[in-house]
């Protein structure tokens, strides 16, 4: 707590008891605030557990147990070699977090959103970031709209190895000239028989070079031939390699981007060029992908806000150990309050930002259990929660670094 020293003592007692009442009143954590008198920074062990259920709790206590394997200089060595972090997608399958949302009949946990969303969230703030939660995050939410709309024999047939680890998925919608606008996208499926030939091209997907399978949207009925451009679009979970996992199928080119950052994880340009799908692996009625696809983007809208929470929540960990480890003037940094407070409003956006993000998770579990409110927004709800948290997680960031 600071206080001037150079006033009198009845005046700073009178000054020292209102910031401590207006800390009570803010709510803030101790070690963001407070001198040598309270917590040491180094004591800020992330976001709080306050307002979880005991499944999150339990999911966030096993995930971190995990996340301890991998240190910092695991992520930065990967960062550094380009190269994909495997052994975490293998350590999370041998746990069995990979089927975290999927029903027990194949193998999963059946387990909501609201849990993977805490999974990501303690994989990302472990200081493994967006490289360590995109090792399964497509595996997450690009299954729900599959699991949900497949038939049984596809269930069967699909889930089970994704659930173990031994096939991996990606998630094929944006284009490079339709951007978010996907009722637009180009890449085109045509049915010849029992086959779909597609032909087109995708942009920015993620983890192509190590995933078997592929969720795909494409159009199957020409935009000028309907009344409704959400119509004619069509989802399929197709197979994107050959029998040993590696090698692209004929007919796809998977062109990795080079990036600045983040760079563990794969980034690719898709290019088809008469890629063969089996019929059988279209998901649902032709021509209902779009409705199916905003399933799985509204839980992937949720899984980025939980991963935008850890890093936040990570950057102040860092920022909170610095200041209080680094001495000037002899003393830390940390007791002065051009540290202090923008470290303690960006706490508080994150606890705002918990609240939206976990609520928006819950009420996209209900929707999925059937017992949401025809009031909910639940499209709403999810973006808030998606934009409210990269906001925060954005300015912990920043104001982490400026505190260096």
């Amino acid at each position: 707590m600071f206080t001037p020293k150079n006033v009198h003592p009845y005046a700073r007692k009178v000054l020292t008891r209102h910031l401590e009442a207006r800390r009570r009143q803010l709510a803030l954590p101790r070690h963001l605030t407070s001198g040598p008198a309270g917590a040491s920074a180094s004591d800020y062990e992330g976001m709080g557990l306050d307002g979880l259920t005991e499944s999150q709790v339990q999911v966030r206590k096993a995930i971190s147990a995990i996340c301890r394997k991998f240190p910092d200089e695991y992520w930065a060595q990967k960062d550094i070699e380009g190269t994909y972090p495997n052994d975490l997608h293998r350590e999370l399958a041998n746990g069995g977090w990979i089927g975290i949302c999927m029903p027990e009949a194949y193998g999963g946990s059946n387990l909501g959103i609201s849990e993977a969303a805490v999974m990501l969230q303690t994989i990302a703030e472990s200081g493994a970031g967006i490289a360590g939660a995109q090792t399964i995050h497509a595996n997450v939410y690009a299954m729900q709209p599959v699991w949900t709309f497949a038939t049984e024999e596809q269930r069967f047939r699909w889930l089970p190895p994704i659930i173990a680890g031994k096939q991996r998925a990606c998630f094929a919608v944006t284009e490079p000239n339709t951007g978010l606008d996907t009722l637009r996208l180009q890449t085109n499926a045509v049915r010849q028989g029992d086959k779909y030939v597609v032909n087109g091209g995708k942009i920015w997907i993620s983890s192509a070079q190590v995933a078997q399978k592929m969720v795909l949207l494409a159009r199957t009925t020409p935009l000028s031939a309907l009344e409704k451009p959400s119509e004619g679009l069509s989802l399929f979970f197709a197979d994107i390699k050959e029998e040993d996992g590696v090698t692209p199928r004929k007919g796809i080119e998977l062109r990795q981007i080079s990036k600045m950052g983040g760079r563990a994880v794969d980034a690719n340009q898709v290019f088809f060029d008469n890629f063969e799908v089996s019929a059988a692996d279209r998901i649902g009625e032709e021509g209902k992908g779009f409705k199916q696809i905003l399933h799985g983007m509204n839980a992937e809208r949720c899984l980025l806000a939980g991963e935008a929470l850890g890093l936040g929540h990570a950057a102040l960990r860092r920022a909170t150990r610095y200041a209080s480890e680094r001495i000037v003037f002899n003393r830390p940094i940390g007791q002065n309050q051009a540290i202090q407070h923008p470290l303690a409003q960006s706490w508080v956006d994150l606890e705002a930002a918990k609240l939206l993000t976990y609520n928006a998770a819950r009420a996209y579990d209900d929707h999925v259990e059937g017992k949401g409110s025809a009031h909910t927004d639940l499209g709403a709800r999810c973006n808030a929660a998606k934009y409210f948290a990269a906001e925060a997680a954005f300015k912990a960031c920043e104001r982490a670094v400026m505190s260096i």
